[in-house]
């Protein structure tokens, strides 16, 4: 029986803008991010990725009246997916079953992508919880056939100075239910406990559920509106080269509401499609 590795690692994270790409690609980039060329997957979703060291930014949307992706325009604005990495996406569907969590058998797509030399095309197998097995939001793996399409040296200099991912953080009244999951899908090992919730170390970065008066101590009015949601995906923090740079990115870009405080700039959600956004050194 294969195993799921027992420290997951993150892939990439994704925010929901529906079905306004044009208006979420103008927002990141204004935060300071540089953005690949629009994609079209075979499934008929669109997106921009912000590539960093190991792992990436997504911004996903559907055309309006789209039916073949009822998540993306059937959801709110905002982080809705969190992505674990995989090589064996074939493994790590057996290995979830076997552990009692659901999941769908792996789906292949792919999306062209047009280099100096042409035309390519990158291949992915994705391995999907499903739909309800965490609230509002979506937990998947995702297997890449060509790396090299995506993890582009051109694509990973950034303005705000970003290098990956460090933190996401998700708002629950029940954070033991998230505890159980992922102690299910990694073991025990992976999960400890923090002041009002609980993390899952994710590679270099972590998966963060706190309760929702830890959020707001955390963001204050820059978390967003759970607009009664027991449950959302809230928060994304990234690991910049320099704070003096991420600051000046995000004057240049002329976000509104941006906080700065000892070790960190926020971004409140209001200004960046629904999910407060953090960057740290």
């Amino acid at each position: 029986m294969t195993n799921i590795p027992p420290v997951p690692t993150l892939d990439h994270v994704v925010i929901n803008v529906r079905d306004r790409i044009d208006d979420g690609a103008d927002t990141y980039r204004r935060l300071g991010f540089t953005l690949t060329p629009r994609g079209y997957h075979s499934l008929g979703s669109m997106n921009h990725l912000a590539i960093f060291g190991t792992d990436y930014l997504e911004l996903i949307a559907a055309p309006p009246g789209d039916t073949k992706r009822p998540e993306i325009l059937g959801g709110p604005e905002g982080l809705n997916g969190l992505v674990f990495g995989t090589d064996d996406s074939a493994g790590v569907y057996a290995a979830l079953v076997a552990a009692g969590v659901p999941a769908l058998e792996p789906r292949a797509f792919t999306r062209p992508v047009e280099l100096s030399d042409g035309p390519h095309d990158a291949a992915f197998r994705t391995v999907r919880l499903p739909e309800g097995t965490v609230p509002d939001g979506r937990l998947y793996f995702c297997h890449h056939l060509t790396r090299d399409l995506v993890w582009r040296d051109e694509w990973r200099h950034h303005a705000n100075g970003v290098v990956g991912v460090a933190q996401a953080v998700i708002m629950a009244t029940d954070p033991g239910r998230w505890r159980s999951l992922f102690e299910r899908m990694f073991g025990a090992e992976a999960v400890h406990a923090i002041p009002g919730g609980c993390a899952l170390t994710v590679g270099l970065s972590s998966f963060e559920v706190v309760t929702p008066d830890v959020l707001a101590a955390r963001f204050g009015s820059a978390a967003p509106d759970a607009g009664g949601r027991t449950d959302m995906m809230a928060a994304l923090s990234f690991r910049t080269r320099s704070l003096d740079q991420a600051a000046a990115a995000l004057a240049a870009g002329g976000i509104a509401g941006v906080r700065r405080e000892a070790g960190r700039i926020i971004v409140p959600a209001s200004a960046a499609f629904g999910a407060a956004i953090a960057f740290v050194d």
